[in-house]
């Protein structure tokens, strides 16, 4: 095991061991974030609202129970780095560390975390690097060129990460809504969920053109997470402006924070997001308090938000804005994650009242069935 390094803009250097296997080191660059989930490593990395960042880990042991392709919440891994006190790398079990090598992921062990995640938490969300090197002063040059070079990608990340060509996936209710899925950089377990209660779903590249989502004649549309700031985004927030009021809309995370910004509400950059899977959530509409997973680091400005529209999620650590729902525009927005993975599964039911409770009560034209009586 060789010596590495994560560089922070601020100067801050963090020296860890590189893994035995990855004898070439992919020296990368990114958002430097922390995960405060105990499990979940694999459905983290492959979530695309990671694009761009390098995820810490404050649990200690990743990788102690493998790994498992049907956890995978896309078809690739996004995180520019991973970061950890202890990787599981035995004769036993090394298959975690083995995945994150195959697919060029650096990964820095035996960090102090703890320390790491206080800078992280005083300083806010800095840009990084990490890299190998013999000394501290190698390693901050090295990564001031990669930050660099990083820092200037293409600032709207849903684009980056949505599917570049529409795709259909056959819903699994016959008897349920036709369902458009505007994608950016979806997690696979919110069209499992939207599959689960729809009869048809429809999945659009975040740049679709509202005349082709339109021509699919769908019944409602749901914005999914995604990575970024949604200030950046392009195209999607004038065309949901377009669609409010006419079929239901369902935003969760980015997809919340975009239909923020089309209603003419106001976003902004937390010192250093939510992510994690324990955050605990007051929910007026269903009148309950649960657990949720959340993996964001811009919010809604709640004053901003339009008089006919309430907030009726709060993050009960800090207040924040974590979802609000107007029944005259019959549009839900929700900060975290209803489909969990990882995380808790109470936030399931937001899925059911946007079926049941957003969808107009007329009689499906060839089906004669109500779709508030599912």
């Amino acid at each position: 095991m060789k010596k590495g390094f994560l560089v922070l803009e601020s100067g801050d250097v963090f020296e860890g061991l590189t893994l035995p296997q990855q004898s070439q080191f992919p020296d990368k660059a990114g958002e430097v974030v922390f995960n405060t989930s105990h499990s979940g490593y694999e459905e983290i990395a492959t979530d695309p609202s990671y694009f761009s960042q390098i995820i810490v880990m404050t649990a200690p042991m990743q990788g102690n129970y493998g790994v498992d392709s049907k956890v995978w919440e896309s078809e690739k891994i996004w995180i520019q780095g991973f970061v950890c006190v202890q990787m599981q790398n035995t004769k036993r079990e090394n298959t975690w560390a083995n995945r994150l090598v195959e697919h060029q992921v650096p990964v820095l062990t035996e960090v102090d975390t703890r320390r790491l995640v206080i800078t992280l938490r005083s300083q806010g969300t800095p840009w990084g690097a990490l890299v190998a090197a013999e000394s501290a002063t190698e390693a901050i040059s090295k990564a001031n060129v990669l930050i660099a070079k990083q820092k200037n990608q293409d600032a709207d990340w849903v684009h980056l990460c949505s599917r570049l060509k529409i795709e259909d996936r056959k819903g699994r209710n016959p008897q349920g809504p036709r369902v458009a899925v505007l994608d950016f950089g979806a997690k696979e377990n919110i069209i499992r969920e939207v599959v689960q209660r729809a009869s048809d779903v429809r999945i659009f590249p975040s740049r679709t053109d509202i005349k082709v989502i339109e021509d699919w004649k769908p019944d409602s549309i749901v914005l999914s997470n995604g990575p970024g700031d949604p200030a950046m985004v392009q195209v999607a927030p004038d065309t949901i402006k377009k669609l409010l009021g006419r079929i239901p809309v369902f935003g969760i995370c980015m997809g919340h924070q975009v239909l923020s910004l089309a209603l003419g509400a106001k976003t902004y950059k937390m010192k250093f997001g939510h992510r994690g899977a324990n955050h605990p959530i007051k929910d007026s509409l269903l009148n309950e308090i649960y657990m949720s997973s959340q993996n964001h680091g811009y919010a809604v400005e709640g004053d901003s938000l339009p008089g006919d529209v309430e907030v009726t999620h709060k993050n009960l650590n800090d207040q924040t804005v974590a979802g609000f729902y107007s029944k005259k525009l019959n549009c839900l927005g929700i900060q975290y994650h209803p489909e969990s993975h990882p995380g808790p599964h109470e936030a399931t039911k937001l899925f059911d009242f946007f079926i049941k409770n957003m969808h107009q009560p007329a009689v499906k034209a060839n089906k004669g069935i109500k779709i508030n009586e599912l």
